[in-house]
């Protein structure tokens, strides 16, 4: 029986790499980047099954049915899940970090319901983050006051709040926003079953009542939701309007979104009673 907790042997790693398009590399920064900003570019960060009420569970290999073997995005529980797996199997020293989305100082109370991970490379600690709205596509340096540029004109920072978390803030036109802080506690896969269940199950989760539909894409990063599209590219103006007629259906095929004919005529249906309520 495995002593692991995460059940990482479970992994069909030539499966993952394949869909990635990269392959089996000794563990280093410029590996680690690859394997990064590869998982990024495949899969879409969404909340689809979720929306269709299929959202099963969170193990390995509920999550590696999902994107090795169909190909499917989701969303950070999932992304961090199986990219902290692969890691592993590759030989990377791994710790899985949960965090809270948005502004803590905004006045609203956030739950953990954000899952990054962090790899320790040639002694220097790195946070991967490949399952959030806009994520890094490659890691960032856990030092306070790091910051990357990665591609130009798409700025990130990474500082130590006064609590000793770790706050991951991004560049925008009108200046730094605040993504996530991400705490130093310990993670059991208890703690990533109990987050997914909240955020895929609650009537409040945002995840529960709307659409949200990403991808880097060359030169390029589309957010599309069941009211309004959004395309930032680096260095220029973000370009946000409302979506148009049927246009949620088109997006689904540009972003190469697998799903069954079936899905996809439930996921329209639900959509259009979203964007009618």
């Amino acid at each position: 029986m495995s002593s692991d907790p995460w059940k990482t042997d479970q992994l069909d790693l030539d499966g993952y790499l394949a869909r990635l398009g990269v392959g089996a590399r000794e563990p280093g920064h410029e590996a680690l980047a690859e394997l990064h900003e590869a998982h990024v570019r495949t899969y879409t960060f969404d909340n689809i099954d979720v929306l269709l009420g299929q959202a099963p569970g969170i193990s390995l290999d509920v999550v590696q049915r999902k994107f090795v073997d169909r190909g499917r995005g989701g969303y950070c529980f999932e992304h961090s899940t199986i990219f902290a797996a692969a890691l592993q199997r590759l030989g990377y020293e791994v710790r899985r970090h949960l965090g809270r989305v948005g502004d803590p100082d905004a006045g609203t109370q956030q739950g953990r319901t954000h899952m990054v991970v962090e790899v320790v490379v040639e002694g220097r600690r790195m946070l991967c983050d490949p399952g959030f709205g806009m994520s890094l596509l490659r890691p960032i340096p856990m030092v306070d006051g790091a910051e990357d540029d990665y591609p130009p004109g798409w700025g990130y920072r990474l500082h130590r709040t006064d609590g000793g978390d770790w706050a991951l803030s991004r560049r925008r036109e009108e200046g730094w926003e605040l993504a996530h802080t991400t705490d130093e506690l310990e993670v059991k896969p208890v703690d990533v079953v109990i987050g997914h269940h909240y955020t895929s199950t609650f009537p409040g989760s945002h995840f529960t009542t709307g659409l949200i539909l990403t991808k880097h894409l060359p030169g390029r990063h589309v957010t599309v939701t069941h009211e309004s599209l959004t395309v930032r590219r680096p260095g220029e103006p973000t370009e946000h309007r409302g979506l148009l007629e049927g246009e949620v259906e088109e997006w689904l095929t540009a972003l190469d979104v697998p799903l069954t004919p079936e899905e996809r005529s439930r996921l329209l249906t639900r959509v259009r009673a979203i964007a009618g309520s």
